[in-house]
């Protein structure tokens, strides 16, 4: 038996020495202390595709699969000017609007894959992405793994510019 029931036992046992509205009050305070119930039914999981360049950062939710889109965002279509596409600003308001769509769809938790440019490119993620998992997490869902999915090349691809290099 647990202490709420305890108490709410003590309560009606006392009944006779207090007044009906008392106890009934008490109890009623009581019950509130105990946590929410959850659904019942399988947890609902997704995958969260965090690409982040210097230029954008673009936050994509499919089912575990990675075949179906659920949700999609990037921060370019939360601010005005081109050179705060992937500043952790608008990758938060971007996250914001995945895990809206997300908590209405019924998802419980999601794994995250972050992935840079990669190849030629950066192999660092840009400045939006940190931020975009810090909102992640923050929107009340469990957070499975986070995996670092960037393209790495095993040997060397070619480069842009030619045998001879850019020459200025």
């Amino acid at each position: 038996m647990s202490e709420i029931e305890a108490k709410v036992e003590e309560v009606s046992i006392k009944e006779t020495e207090t007044s009906d509205e008392k106890v009934k009050s008490e109890a009623k305070v009581e019950t509130k202390s105990q946590p929410e119930v959850k659904k019942e039914g399988p947890e609902k999981w997704g995958i969260v595709h965090i690409y982040s360049s210097y230029n954008n950062t673009i936050i994509h939710l499919t089912d575990l699969t990675g075949g179906e889109t659920v949700a999609i965002s990037s921060g370019g279509i939360h601010v005005n000017a081109d050179r705060y596409e992937s500043s952790p600003f608008a990758a938060m308001k971007a996250a914001n609007a995945v895990v809206e769509s997300a908590r209405n769809k019924g998802f419980d938790g999601f794994h995250i894959r972050v992935r840079a440019v990669g190849g030629v490119g950066s192999r660092v993620p840009g400045p939006g992405a940190q931020a975009a998992i810090r909102a992640l997490a923050r929107g009340g869902f469990k957070i499975g793994r986070i995996d670092d999915v960037t393209p790495i090349p095993h040997d060397t691809t070619r480069k842009k510019g030619g045998k001879r290099g850019r020459r200025v």
